[in-house]
Protein backbone atom coordinates (compact mmCIF):
# COMPACT_ATOMS: atom_id res chain seq x y z
CA UNK A 1 0.00 0.00 0.00
CA UNK A 2 1.20 3.64 -0.96
CA UNK A 3 2.10 5.78 1.84
CA UNK A 4 3.62 9.30 2.57
CA UNK A 5 6.26 7.86 4.04
CA UNK A 6 8.58 7.99 1.03
CA UNK A 7 10.90 5.05 1.05
CA UNK A 8 13.07 4.73 -1.95
CA UNK A 9 12.05 2.86 -4.79
CA UNK A 10 8.63 3.80 -4.62
CA UNK A 11 6.06 6.52 -6.18
CA UNK A 12 6.15 9.86 -4.78
CA UNK A 13 5.12 11.87 -7.96
CA UNK A 14 3.04 12.19 -11.06
CA UNK A 15 2.37 14.23 -13.61
CA UNK A 16 0.41 14.99 -16.66
CA UNK A 17 2.27 16.26 -19.49
CA UNK A 18 -0.90 17.97 -22.29
CA UNK A 19 -1.15 19.63 -25.35
CA UNK A 20 -3.51 21.67 -23.83
CA UNK A 21 -3.00 22.77 -20.11
CA UNK A 22 -6.04 25.00 -19.79
CA UNK A 23 -8.53 22.22 -21.54
CA UNK A 24 -6.63 19.60 -19.40
CA UNK A 25 -7.39 21.55 -15.97
CA UNK A 26 -11.08 21.81 -16.98
CA UNK A 27 -11.69 18.18 -17.74
CA UNK A 28 -9.80 16.88 -14.59
CA UNK A 29 -11.44 19.51 -12.70
CA UNK A 30 -14.96 18.37 -14.26
CA UNK A 31 -14.11 14.84 -14.14
CA UNK A 32 -12.51 14.52 -10.48
CA UNK A 33 -13.42 17.69 -8.79
CA UNK A 34 -9.69 18.48 -8.26
CA UNK A 35 -8.98 22.34 -7.29
CA UNK A 36 -5.80 23.41 -9.88
CA UNK A 37 -2.72 25.73 -8.39
CA UNK A 38 -0.36 27.44 -10.79
CA UNK A 39 3.51 27.11 -9.73
CA UNK A 40 4.51 30.26 -10.56
CA UNK A 41 3.23 33.27 -12.41
CA UNK A 42 4.30 32.15 -16.14
CA UNK A 43 1.20 29.59 -15.39
CA UNK A 44 3.79 26.85 -17.42
CA UNK A 45 3.68 24.02 -14.70
CA UNK A 46 1.02 23.39 -11.79
CA UNK A 47 -0.57 21.05 -9.25
CA UNK A 48 -4.03 19.31 -9.03
CA UNK A 49 -5.04 19.75 -5.15
CA UNK A 50 -8.01 17.46 -3.07
CA UNK A 51 -9.02 18.54 -0.23
CA UNK A 52 -6.37 21.21 -0.37
CA UNK A 53 -3.28 18.59 -0.99
CA UNK A 54 -1.30 17.98 -3.85
CA UNK A 55 -1.86 15.16 -5.78
CA UNK A 56 0.10 15.64 -9.02
CA UNK A 57 1.41 18.08 -11.57
CA UNK A 58 0.32 19.20 -14.52
CA UNK A 59 2.43 20.68 -17.77
CA UNK A 60 2.96 21.09 -21.30
CA UNK A 61 4.58 18.65 -23.55
CA UNK A 62 8.03 19.59 -24.09
CA UNK A 63 9.20 17.10 -26.03
CA UNK A 64 8.62 16.78 -30.02
CA UNK A 65 6.36 14.47 -31.09
CA UNK A 66 5.12 13.26 -27.58
CA UNK A 67 1.83 13.06 -27.01
CA UNK A 68 -0.26 13.36 -23.63
CA UNK A 69 0.54 11.01 -21.07
CA UNK A 70 0.77 10.60 -16.95
CA UNK A 71 4.46 10.52 -16.16
CA UNK A 72 5.24 8.55 -13.20
CA UNK A 73 7.95 9.62 -10.64
CA UNK A 74 10.03 7.08 -8.37
CA UNK A 75 11.93 8.39 -5.25
CA UNK A 76 15.33 8.00 -5.47
CA UNK A 77 17.79 9.37 -2.63
CA UNK A 78 20.31 10.39 -5.58
CA UNK A 79 18.95 10.76 -9.20
CA UNK A 80 22.63 10.71 -10.85
CA UNK A 81 23.22 7.64 -9.78
CA UNK A 82 19.70 6.26 -10.33
CA UNK A 83 20.93 7.78 -14.08
CA UNK A 84 24.06 5.36 -14.33
CA UNK A 85 21.92 2.32 -13.11
CA UNK A 86 19.21 3.29 -15.98
CA UNK A 87 21.80 3.26 -18.13
CA UNK A 88 23.66 0.28 -17.55
CA UNK A 89 20.41 -1.89 -17.09
CA UNK A 90 19.74 -0.75 -20.55
CA UNK A 91 17.53 1.70 -20.29
CA UNK A 92 17.94 4.98 -21.84
CA UNK A 93 17.95 9.13 -20.32
CA UNK A 94 15.41 11.01 -21.73
CA UNK A 95 15.82 13.61 -19.19
CA UNK A 96 19.37 14.07 -17.44
CA UNK A 97 19.60 15.02 -13.77
CA UNK A 98 19.12 18.72 -13.12
CA UNK A 99 17.83 20.32 -10.09
CA UNK A 100 13.79 22.30 -9.95
CA UNK A 101 14.31 25.00 -8.06
CA UNK A 102 14.80 24.30 -4.17
CA UNK A 103 12.01 21.54 -4.89
CA UNK A 104 14.35 18.56 -5.66
CA UNK A 105 15.90 17.11 -8.49
CA UNK A 106 14.50 14.98 -11.13
CA UNK A 107 15.43 12.55 -14.30
CA UNK A 108 13.43 11.02 -16.68
CA UNK A 109 13.97 7.47 -18.52
CA UNK A 110 12.51 4.92 -20.32
CA UNK A 111 13.36 1.93 -19.92
CA UNK A 112 14.22 -1.08 -22.38
CA UNK A 113 11.06 -2.04 -24.02
CA UNK A 114 10.06 1.89 -24.44
CA UNK A 115 7.75 3.11 -21.25
CA UNK A 116 9.06 6.41 -19.95
CA UNK A 117 9.02 6.80 -16.36
CA UNK A 118 11.07 9.22 -14.23
CA UNK A 119 12.44 9.69 -10.84
CA UNK A 120 12.28 12.55 -7.66
CA UNK A 121 14.84 13.18 -4.90
CA UNK A 122 13.16 15.47 -2.87
CA UNK A 123 14.58 18.59 -1.47
CA UNK A 124 11.58 21.21 -0.33
CA UNK A 125 8.92 19.08 -2.09
CA UNK A 126 8.87 15.13 -0.56
CA UNK A 127 6.26 14.22 -3.18
CA UNK A 128 2.66 13.91 -3.44
CA UNK A 129 0.67 15.01 0.21
CA UNK A 130 -2.01 12.68 -0.55
CA UNK A 131 -2.51 9.50 -1.55
CA UNK A 132 -5.41 6.15 -0.90
CA UNK A 133 -7.74 8.37 -0.26
CA UNK A 134 -10.41 9.83 -3.31
CA UNK A 135 -9.07 11.21 -5.57
CA UNK A 136 -5.30 10.37 -5.48
CA UNK A 137 -3.01 7.92 -5.95
CA UNK A 138 -3.25 4.19 -5.00
CA UNK A 139 -1.32 1.76 -7.57
CA UNK A 140 0.95 2.16 -10.83
CA UNK A 141 1.35 0.16 -13.33
CA UNK A 142 3.37 -1.42 -16.01
CA UNK A 143 2.34 -3.12 -18.87
CA UNK A 144 5.35 -4.15 -21.05
CA UNK A 145 6.08 -6.47 -23.89
CA UNK A 146 8.46 -8.90 -21.64
CA UNK A 147 7.58 -9.29 -18.28
CA UNK A 148 11.05 -10.52 -17.51
CA UNK A 149 13.03 -8.42 -18.85
CA UNK A 150 10.68 -5.91 -17.34
CA UNK A 151 11.50 -7.43 -13.64
CA UNK A 152 15.39 -7.64 -14.79
CA UNK A 153 15.71 -4.04 -15.26
CA UNK A 154 13.03 -2.75 -12.49
CA UNK A 155 15.70 -4.92 -9.82
CA UNK A 156 18.57 -3.35 -11.10
CA UNK A 157 17.46 0.21 -11.10
CA UNK A 158 15.18 -0.10 -7.79
CA UNK A 159 16.16 -3.31 -5.99
CA UNK A 160 12.25 -3.68 -5.93
CA UNK A 161 11.33 -7.49 -5.32
CA UNK A 162 8.88 -9.08 -7.97
CA UNK A 163 6.10 -11.39 -6.58
CA UNK A 164 4.52 -13.11 -9.59
CA UNK A 165 0.86 -14.37 -8.42
CA UNK A 166 -1.02 -16.44 -11.43
CA UNK A 167 -3.79 -15.25 -12.48
CA UNK A 168 -4.77 -17.32 -15.03
CA UNK A 169 -3.11 -20.77 -17.07
CA UNK A 170 -2.35 -17.62 -19.64
CA UNK A 171 -1.80 -14.51 -17.41
CA UNK A 172 0.64 -13.85 -14.93
CA UNK A 173 0.50 -10.75 -12.75
CA UNK A 174 3.78 -9.46 -11.18
CA UNK A 175 3.18 -7.60 -7.53
CA UNK A 176 6.61 -4.99 -7.30
CA UNK A 177 7.44 -4.35 -3.63
CA UNK A 178 10.63 -1.22 -2.71
CA UNK A 179 13.26 -3.02 -0.89
CA UNK A 180 12.98 -4.78 2.43
CA UNK A 181 9.10 -4.10 2.36
CA UNK A 182 7.03 -6.67 3.06
CA UNK A 183 3.18 -7.36 0.80
CA UNK A 184 1.82 -5.01 2.77
CA UNK A 185 4.14 -2.31 1.42
CA UNK A 186 4.19 -3.27 -2.54
CA UNK A 187 2.95 -0.55 -4.59
CA UNK A 188 2.48 -1.34 -7.94
CA UNK A 189 1.71 -4.45 -10.88
CA UNK A 190 3.99 -5.44 -14.00
CA UNK A 191 2.00 -7.72 -16.56
CA UNK A 192 2.55 -8.32 -20.32
CA UNK A 193 0.64 -6.69 -23.30
CA UNK A 194 -1.80 -9.80 -24.48
CA UNK A 195 -1.22 -10.19 -28.25
CA UNK A 196 -4.05 -8.81 -29.35
CA UNK A 197 -3.06 -5.51 -27.54
CA UNK A 198 -0.07 -5.53 -29.55
CA UNK A 199 -1.98 -5.79 -32.64
CA UNK A 200 -4.39 -2.94 -31.96
CA UNK A 201 -0.94 -0.30 -31.84
CA UNK A 202 -0.80 -0.65 -28.09
CA UNK A 203 2.29 0.05 -26.54
CA UNK A 204 4.59 -0.35 -23.14
CA UNK A 205 3.51 2.57 -20.56
CA UNK A 206 3.01 3.16 -16.65
CA UNK A 207 -0.13 4.70 -15.62
CA UNK A 208 -1.84 5.41 -12.58
CA UNK A 209 -4.71 4.25 -10.49
CA UNK A 210 -6.44 7.00 -8.69
CA UNK A 211 -8.73 5.98 -5.57
CA UNK A 212 -12.03 6.62 -5.97
CA UNK A 213 -15.19 6.50 -3.20
CA UNK A 214 -17.32 4.64 -6.01
CA UNK A 215 -16.05 3.47 -9.33
CA UNK A 216 -19.42 3.41 -11.31
CA UNK A 217 -20.42 7.42 -10.45
CA UNK A 218 -16.46 8.44 -11.24
CA UNK A 219 -16.88 6.43 -14.46
CA UNK A 220 -19.75 8.32 -15.64
CA UNK A 221 -18.57 11.39 -14.89
CA UNK A 222 -15.11 10.79 -16.64
CA UNK A 223 -16.79 9.73 -19.72
CA UNK A 224 -19.71 12.86 -19.91
CA UNK A 225 -16.22 15.03 -19.30
CA UNK A 226 -15.40 14.00 -22.39
CA UNK A 227 -12.92 11.00 -21.60
CA UNK A 228 -12.94 7.76 -23.64
CA UNK A 229 -13.86 4.10 -21.65
CA UNK A 230 -11.13 1.33 -22.14
CA UNK A 231 -12.21 -0.78 -19.80
CA UNK A 232 -15.84 -0.72 -17.98
CA UNK A 233 -16.33 -0.94 -14.27
CA UNK A 234 -15.60 -3.99 -13.78
CA UNK A 235 -15.07 -6.39 -10.41
CA UNK A 236 -11.46 -7.77 -9.17
CA UNK A 237 -11.95 -10.49 -6.22
CA UNK A 238 -10.35 -9.40 -3.21
CA UNK A 239 -9.01 -6.24 -4.85
CA UNK A 240 -11.99 -3.92 -5.45
CA UNK A 241 -14.27 -2.52 -8.68
CA UNK A 242 -12.18 -0.54 -11.46
CA UNK A 243 -12.21 1.10 -14.42
CA UNK A 244 -9.54 1.95 -17.18
CA UNK A 245 -10.15 5.48 -19.05
CA UNK A 246 -8.31 7.76 -21.42
CA UNK A 247 -8.75 11.69 -21.46
CA UNK A 248 -9.64 13.63 -24.22
CA UNK A 249 -6.03 13.74 -25.52
CA UNK A 250 -5.06 10.16 -25.03
CA UNK A 251 -3.37 9.57 -21.45
CA UNK A 252 -4.66 6.69 -19.56
CA UNK A 253 -5.27 6.40 -15.89
CA UNK A 254 -7.53 3.47 -14.29
CA UNK A 255 -9.64 4.31 -11.40
CA UNK A 256 -10.38 1.89 -8.21
CA UNK A 257 -12.68 1.60 -5.55
CA UNK A 258 -10.02 -0.91 -3.34
CA UNK A 259 -11.64 -3.88 -1.69
CA UNK A 260 -11.83 -3.53 2.26
CA UNK A 261 -8.87 -4.97 3.72
CA UNK A 262 -9.68 -8.26 5.36
CA UNK A 263 -10.84 -7.70 8.96
CA UNK A 264 -11.65 -4.74 8.34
Amino acid sequence: MLSTDFVPGVPNWLDLGAPDTDAAVSFYTAAFGWHHQPAGPDGGYGFFLQDDKAVAGIGSLTEEGASAAWTLYFHTPDADATAKAVEQAGGSVRVPPGDVFGFGRMAQFTDPAGADFAVWQPADIRGVQLVNAPISLTWTELYTTDADAAKAFYRAVFSWQCTDVPMSPELTYTVLTPAGGGEEHSHGGLLALPEENLAEGSRPEWHPYFEVADCDAVYVKVVEAGGTALIPPSDAEGIGRFAMLSDPWGAPFAIIKSAAPEGS
